[in-house]
């Protein structure tokens, strides 16, 4: 079996998991890209998870105008179309918030945090095949969820006993992909993924390593994320 076809696996593994909670309010609405997103998704795989990795880059879960669009991780309209060349149909969840709209590559919003993750990769790999070469980007939880407001609700806010059903099925599908992409290091981004990546790897043998998440709700990453990035990468000896 190829290593695509084995993280195809363990992600509907993992999309069928999430299916099966269910939230309380304030939650009022939950996408799950890898459902209506799913064809752009499995081609996102099928095309850059293809051997090992030295480095797995790990977000927390979909924002409003990037995955929940895509179904690519910080999947920013202009990297995922123009830069990873992928087009593939995108269907609807089965409930929409009219303030979030799922429009697809027809998106005019921009996702900043995605942006900035992958405009600082292909500014350095104008190729994505030479990213993909050594690395790949996960988020530990595919699900987007929402208030009656439209307001995000992170998954880290939710009450103590659905964030730990999430847990369980993301802890369980991380492990899945760290045990075929073997990579060197598992890198969060942002603090949230990499305190979880070292919950769920508790046994893994290689080393975990942390970069400024790209948020515009970051007054540091405001000041220049990718300077800050690129010198966490260094120091810490992933790059």
């Amino acid at each position: 079996m190829s290593t695509a076809t084995k993280i195809i696996a363990a992600t509907e593994q993992l999309r069928a998991d999430m299916n099966a909670l269910s939230f309380a309010d304030p939650v009022a609405y939950v996408y799950n890209p890898l459902d209506y997103a799913w064809a752009m998704h499995e081609a996102f795989i099928k095309r850059f998870a293809t051997k090992k990795k030295k480095v797995i880059f790990l977000g927390m879960n979909p924002g409003p105008w990037g995955m929940s669009q895509t179904g690519i991780p910080f999947g920013e309209i202009p990297s995922v179309r123009d830069w990873m060349k992928l087009d593939k149909p995108i269907t609807q969840p089965d409930s929409v918030h009219p303030k979030r709209p799922i429009t697809g590559l027809a998106c005019t919003r921009s996702e900043v945090s995605g942006r900035r993750l992958w405009g600082f990769f292909a500014e350095r790999w104008p190729d994505p095949k030479g990213f993909f070469a050594d690395h790949y980007v996960l988020n530990y939880c595919p699900l987007a969820f929402m208030e009656e407001s439209g307001r995000n609700r992170t998954p880290d806010k939710l009450p103590a006993d659905e964030r730990a059903a999430i847990e369980k099925a993301c802890d369980k599908h991380l492990r899945a992909c760290v045990d075929i992409l073997k990579p060197e290091w598992v890198v969060g981004v942002g603090g949230f993924a990499r305190k979880r990546a070292e919950i769920a790897l508790s046994d893994f043998t290689g080393q975990f390593g942390t970069v400024l998440h790209p948020s515009p709700a970051s007054p540091k990453a405001n000041r220049g994320w990718e300077g800050y990035a690129l010198a966490e990468l260094e120091e810490q000896g992933i790059w």
